[in-house]
């Protein structure tokens, strides 16, 4: 349970702005959409995804470090890494089960026979988009696990994009689309305040001092 005393007292530590603009980015969070990343090598692709995630209002991403395990590049990410929760695994195995758990269908973005244009994605469905690595792609195991394909329509001579390219592109067309349903996307008010609460402490310079104060004034 959140101590909404605290969370008040906190944020009278920011300005009215500031606490405007949290209350207008929490209002487009979601958690019906989730990206994950598998091995990335490039350091700053993932970086970029996270700031893709942060900017089409993605509250969760979740990245595999199987075999590449690396720092988030923050100035790619823009501080991104702040607002976005990152959800790090050490196995692909690990990631997609704790995603089915959530309820989560498992989308890989790779061509395959069976895959679907973008256009006729079914947003309404609680998902997790998939993307692998730059050269070899997903693994199969994320291949033999995903629930659909989905690729991006293209008509030039290249046929492929850089993965923080795909996410951006699948990521706006999805949430755009999602929010002219009727599905129930936004984050609860639970998750809500927690996140106010969360973005307070990695906002507010003496936080740690603040709450000791508040509770043994």
């Amino acid at each position: 349970m959140i101590d909404i005393s605290l969370l008040q007292h906190l944020e009278s530590y920011l300005t009215e702005s500031r606490k405007a603009r949290f209350d207008a980015v929490l209002s487009q969070r979601t958690k019906h959409f989730t990206v994950a990343t598998e091995d990335v090598y490039q350091l700053h692709n993932t970086s970029a995804v996270i700031r893709s995630c942060d900017v089409f209002g993605i509250q969760e991403v979740n990245i595999v470090e199987e075999q590449n395990s690396k720092r988030i590049d923050r100035e790619i990410a823009m501080g991104a890494q702040k607002w976005v929760d990152v959800n790090r695994f050490h196995s692909v195995k690990d990631c997609l089960k704790g995603l089915k758990q959530k309820g989560y269908q498992i989308v890989a973005t790779t061509p395959h026979k069976n895959d679907e244009l973008l256009d006729a994605f079914d947003v309404t469905k609680k998902s997790c988009f998939f993307f692998g690595r730059e050269t070899e792609g997903l693994s199969e195991e994320v291949i033999e696990t995903a629930d659909c394909f989905l690729k991006i329509p293209m008509v030039g001579f290249t046929e492929s994009l850089n993965i923080s390219v795909s996410a951006a592109i699948i990521l706006q067309h999805a949430t755009a689309k999602l929010k002219q349903t009727n599905v129930n996307w936004e984050l609860s008010k639970e998750e809500m305040l927690l996140k106010r609460l969360d973005w307070c402490k990695k906002t507010i310079k003496s936080y740690d001092e603040i709450v000791d104060r508040f509770y043994n004034p």
